[in-house]
């Protein structure tokens, strides 16, 4: 009996590399291989950080990430596409090429504009690129306050305009929208989530205490992407990444990294990588 030929459940990457391990591509990396999946990465900025913050930033040249994007795509493939830092507009020019030039489906946009430190990592010239050539690409963006604050021309400072703020975003082209409502006080952790079709779906949680919050914002769009790719409609997709990262935060908030904010526990429970019938 031949077996049939079987290949892993792939998740690329697109985002910049943090040397602490805490966010950006190492964030991603180290939560594909939690939730099952193959990952794969093109780095588009390298930036000196830790615990305490970002003390440099230099950006990966436009060919060099084309590169990286044509490697992976034209050899692997792609079941799932996770964006997160594009620091400038020819940066993004390159991610929304190789987006259509390989008609990649499912797309995260993680619009990282914000590092949990408050560092800006992102040129106020390339927002507006960033709409115009990836929101319509993207399956649904995940800005948290501070990122829909820079998109919006706004701040948001409470929970009841969330749903404005949200439908203000989709109406910027993507097909959804996931707004991350952390940033609010209170006890309670508020997201919405709100599409092109149907109703908006309140994903609430009470508040983990703890200083390792650094890398939550990568760590939920790359399970997201993960769980896309693992086949899950988006709101089961946003619905099982929110858990995945409510365990990770819990897991992680008593261990001390670093003199700031810490990382979280990605790998609290690991699951073996996925296989599926190759193409």
């Amino acid at each position: 009996m031949i077996q049939e030929a079987q290949r892993y459940t792939r998740v690329l990457s697109i985002a910049g590399s943090d040397s602490g391990g805490g966010a950006g591509i190492q964030a991603d990396l180290k939560t594909f291989a939690a939730l099952g999946c193959y990952g794969m990465t093109a780095i588009t900025a390298l930036t000196a950080q830790n615990t305490l913050g970002v003390s440099a930033i230099h950006g990966v040249p436009p060919d060099i990430l084309k590169a990286q994007l044509s490697a992976v795509l034209d050899d692997i493939g792609v079941d799932a596409v996770k964006i997160g830092m594009l620091h400038a507009p020819e940066i993004v020019h390159a991610v929304a090429w190789a987006l259509k030039h390989y008609n990649v489906k499912q797309v995260v946009l993680d619009p990282v504009m914000v590092a949990t430190s408050g560092d800006r990592l992102i040129a106020a010239e390339t927002v507006q690129v960033l709409v115009d050539e990836l929101f319509p690409l993207a399956t649904v963006v995940t800005p948290n306050l501070d990122e829909a604050a820079l998109l919006l021309g706004r701040q948001i400072t409470g929970a009841h305009e969330l749903e404005a703020a949200a439908r203000d975003l989709l109406a910027m082209g993507a097909e959804a929208v996931l707004l991350k409502g952390g940033h609010l006080p209170g006890d309670e952790v508020a997201d919405l989530l709100v599409t092109g079709t149907g109703p908006s779906q309140r994903l609430a949680s009470p508040r983990i205490a703890s200083r390792n919050t650094h890398g939550t914002g990568c760590t939920l769009s790359s399970a997201i992407a993960s769980f896309l790719a693992l086949g899950e409609p988006l709101d089961q997709a946003v619905t099982k990444a929110r858990s995945y990262i409510l365990q990770a935060i819990a897991q992680g908030a008593d261990v001390y990294t670093g003199a700031g904010h810490g990382p979280l526990n990605h790998g609290h429970a690991p699951i073996a990588t996925a296989k599926r019938l190759r193409d």
